[in-house]
């Protein structure tokens, strides 16, 4: 069993996406309304809203989509957690993360781990950023 992340976005879904894939690196996917048979198509889509965003890095699953029913949301009850080998990585990932957003909780060490700090980055999702392991291990 695996679980993946499955992000929602009110039409800005390929400008996060695209920040992701240079943020973490990775193969991107994106297939847009236009790229949908027609019958499978969500009434009143933008030819360029896209359906199903993939996000493969390391073997690990980042997905999202653009709901055109809505402008924008609010997540609430969830973050998406990434954990890095290095506090140094941590603070590289949080830094592009946090760019433009909101820092919940800046990065530094905790009794867990090297490094971990909270925030929301421009496109609305809440992040976790950690390294791997206990402190003495990063």
């Amino acid at each position: 069993m695996a679980f993946h992340p499955y992000l929602f976005f009110g039409g800005n879904c390929r400008e996060a996406f695209t920040r992701y894939q240079e943020v973490f690196g990775g193969e991107l996917s994106l297939v847009t309304s236009a790229d949908m048979p027609a019958d499978e198509q969500m009434p009143g889509a933008p030819a360029d809203a896209i359906m199903h965003a993939a996000l493969m890095i390391d073997g690990e699953l980042l997905m999202g989509s653009d709901d055109p029913t809505a402008e924008s949301f609010t997540v609430q009850g969830m973050q998406v957690s990434a954990s890095l080998g290095t506090a140094e990585e941590a603070a590289r990932v949080f830094e592009a993360l946090a760019e433009g957003g909101v820092i919940t909780a800046p990065l530094g060490p905790t009794s867990w781990a090297a490094a971990f700090g909270m925030c929301i980055d421009r496109f609305g999702t809440p992040w976790m950023v950690g390294t791997d392991g206990p402190p003495d291990a990063a």
